[in-house]
């Protein structure tokens, strides 16, 4: 199933939060320090790979991990639909580690997602993680289209102006003799690939074959998450390793 979404008759409110300017397709979009990005013209949070109840499926091979990371990360989400005025929120996708993470959540993580829920126009777009549909609020699709964009999960080269996530991406930086290591948005002309947002993800660095097939890398460019703000890196800086 896809959401064909038109434009949007609000007028966007000031901003009011910290960003970084991230246009793709001819579109002006936000990239923001949570690894969401946010659309002013349609008043819509895109976020990828919650990957909400991680640490609590690890119990299944026990692994008993403090199952603290769902909290973290809808309080993440609450955070920017305030700090922005989003809404909607768009999931592009494995926003639960398991399908049956949708059956797991705490009491208090439960109420707290159905705030926002309620709060805001929300879209689950399904991942690989959590293909099936539920029944949390809002809507569950394949994909979402939008103003010429397609907003979807896992990264196509054969669909053009879209938005994904399933990569993780992060680049690793080598500058003024030292190295780091951060979550990024990558993009070429016709493809943008978000950071995973759920605080207990992991990366895969930029310059892995994975992203090959979809990201140009003579176009590439590459925006970094810093501890508190977003900078472009020049692709001549960026570590294989």
């Amino acid at each position: 199933m896809e959401f064909e979404m038109t434009r949007s008759a609000r007028t966007p409110s000031p901003q009011q939060y910290e960003g970084y300017d991230l246009p793709f397709a001819g579109v002006e979009m936000v990239a923001l320090l949570s690894g969401g990005i946010y659309w002013p013209e349609h008043q819509t949070l895109l976020v990828a790979d919650l990957h909400l109840e991680k640490m609590s499926s690890f119990a299944k091979s026990r692994q008993f991990l403090p199952p603290y990371d769902t909290g973290a990360t809808i309080k993440r989400l609450a955070d920017d639909v305030t700090a922005t005025g989003a809404e909607r929120i768009i999931a592009l996708g494995d926003s639960f580690h398991r399908d049956e993470g949708t059956t797991t959540l705490s009491v208090d993580d439960a109420d707290a997602l159905a705030v926002l829920t309620k709060r805001t126009d929300w879209i689950w777009i399904a991942g690989n993680h959590d293909p099936a549909t539920h029944e949390l609020g809002g809507n569950c699709c394949e994909s979402v289209a939008l103003n010429g964009l397609t907003l979807s999960h896992e990264p196509d080269a054969k669909v053009a102006n879209q938005i994904a996530g399933h990569l993780h991406p992060a680049a690793h930086v080598r500058m003024n003799g030292r190295s780091i290591r951060r979550a990024c948005f990558v993009q070429d002309e016709t493809r943008l690939i978000m950071p995973a947002y759920g605080v207990s993800t992991g990366s895969l660095n930029i310059l892995n074959s994975a992203f090959a097939p979809v990201i140009n890398r003579e176009q590439m460019k590459i925006s970094v998450i810093g501890r508190d703000q977003i900078y472009p890196v020049a692709r001549r800086h960026l570590i294989g390793r």
